[in-house]
């Protein structure tokens, strides 16, 4: 049953899944501490470099506000600002150049329009609710053995993948457009400002990639997982089938057998002759 322990989805799921994210996270923290301690070639700190980007770009300046936090920082397209934390909006690193010009990629991709960025939020409503929707479906599914509410369940979980294929590529390309801005402008002098930018998105970049991969691993567990409720489905309805035409057959049997009884012919018995006198 899906909700006892299975061992499948141990080894061959969570376990693979655990390692990716874990190995991701782990290069991801290595390559931001290692960037955050070396300085950018312009001393300027991840909120100037924001100011410089909005100054000599053809980004239409928003606000950019401190928040709280390590590694938080994000663009919010609800409210159109940039929140960027601790370690960003106020150190002057090469790591936090880079963060602060990727989020103002992400700005950029929205006040161009971006088709990526369209697709992705087109999905936005739908997502929101679709992991609830997907496990509820998926538990009570094979609680039940409904087959049919086990696909509800994998179409809404497909969303939640579907949203994740689109947002690796959208983190790509903010990356690339804020590698862009920061060459245009100046800002990337030196090959510590070069090789730093690159490193530290590229790793932000593979955490999208780890999840996307650990999504699809999922989806499939859950397909072969339908499958099998499914085949015993079948397995148990030919097995019902077969009940009941062993029980016609009998029944059949029986009644066939009652009828030729009832069609012999009764036995006369012999007149007993009167005695002599």
């Amino acid at each position: 049953m899906f909700l006892t322990i299975d061992t499948t989805y141990f080894w061959y799921v969570f376990i693979p899944t655990m390692l990716l994210s874990v190995g991701v996270q782990i290069w991801l923290r290595r390559t931001y501490s290692k960037w955050h301690k070396v300085q950018n070639s312009a001393d300027l700190t991840g909120k100037q470099v924001t100011d410089v980007l909005f100054d000599d770009t053809d980004l239409n300046p928003i606000p950019v506000n401190h928040i709280r936090g390590n590694l938080t920082d994000h663009y919010d397209p609800g409210k159109n600002v940039v929140n960027l934390s601790d370690a960003v909006y106020d150190e002057d690193s090469v790591a936090a150049m880079a963060v602060a010009a990727h989020e103002l990629g992400h700005v950029e991709q929205y006040q161009d329009d971006s088709t990526l960025i369209k697709m992705r939020s087109f999905l936005i409503p739908a997502v929101t609710l679709s992991p609830t929707v997907s496990y509820f479906c998926l538990v009570l599914g094979l609680l039940f053995n409904m087959t049919n509410l086990l696909w509800v369940g994998i179409f809404f979980f497909s969303l939640t993948i579907l949203f994740s294929l689109l947002t690796l590529p959208v983190e790509t390309n903010a990356s690339k457009r804020a590698l862009a801005m920061l060459d245009e402008t100046g800002l990337r002098k030196t090959e510590a400002d070069i090789e730093g930018s690159k490193k530290v998105l590229r790793a932000a970049a593979m955490t999208y990639l780890a999840a996307a991969v650990s999504s699809v691993i999922t989806l499939f567990y859950y397909l072969s997982r339908v499958r099998q409720e499914a085949q015993k489905d079948k397995a148990r309805e030919a097995q019902r089938e077969a009940r009941q035409q062993k029980q016609t057959k009998k029944t059949a049997s029986r009644q066939s057998q009652s009828r030729k009884t009832s069609q012999r012919p009764k036995k006369q018995s012999k007149s007993k002759r009167p005695p002599k006198r």
